[in-house]
């Protein structure tokens, strides 16, 4: 058998193990049309994806005319609980590919997401994904910088004592690719047929070095 390509894995979450983002963009969508900000969930999408809301406060208060208050904030953060708690699912595929490339790599993985660790936790925990990423999760609200930054693949890159220059990251929005770029890493894109909020020219032009559209293909991408 070959040697695996790489140390170690670092995925984002949203997008990429859960299949959360219509969620949460539906319930974003819902709270600006309130404001008086029409958009659909596409639109709401190709907005906000890969970002986290608070760091679109002013874009929102100019759109709305309203304060991005952190009770406005809170208030979001749970009712995107509640969707994702009721209606969660995970990106076709993902178990089996995450079962063989923690077992490949001797658990060397991590979970490197923009979000806050509640909803990164819960999400891995309904999803039944928690066990393998347990001590290994990192969060860009608990970083100095959030993506598109590289300061939470560093930092889980460095937690597994694997130079990032060793480590794949797999994501799936233009924000997480330069991010993975940004620390030095291999980036791996899962852009699915459905997705209609980014397009592979501007990952590839963002320096992912290679796209795919099934989770069940990325072990072998991987050399696993």
């Amino acid at each position: 058998m070959s040697a695996p390509h790489f140390d170690a894995v670092l995925f984002d979450c949203d997008g990429v193990l859960a299949d959360s983002e219509t969620l949460t963009n539906g319930v974003l969508r819902d709270m600006l049309a309130e404001r008086g900000w029409q958009l659909t969930v596409d639109e709401c999408m190709l907005q906000f994806v890969g970002k986290a809301v608070s760091d679109e406060a002013a874009l929102i208060e100019q759109k709305t005319g309203a304060p991005v208050t952190e009770a406005w904030l809170a208030s979001f953060r749970a009712r995107r609980n509640t969707a994702l708690e009721s209606h969660l699912t995970a990106i076709p595929h993902v178990a089996d590919a995450v079962h063989r490339i923690h077992v490949g790599l001797s658990g060397r993985i991590a979970c490197a997401s923009g979000a806050d660790r509640f909803k990164v936790e819960m999400m891995l925990a309904k999803l039944g994904l928690l066990s393998y990423f347990e001590q290994r999760i990192f969060s860009g609200h608990e970083m100095p910088r959030s993506k598109p930054h590289p300061d939470v693949y560093l930092a889980a890159a460095a937690a597994l004592a694997v130079p990032a220059q060793r480590c794949a990251v797999v994501e799936d929005t233009l924000t997480g690719v330069l991010a993975g770029v940004a620390a030095g890493a291999t980036v791996f894109a899962y852009l699915p047929r459905s997705t209609r909020h980014v397009d592979g020219a501007s990952l590839r032009q963002a320096g992912a070095q290679q796209l795919f559209e099934d989770m069940a293909q990325l072990p072998a991408l991987l050399g696993l």
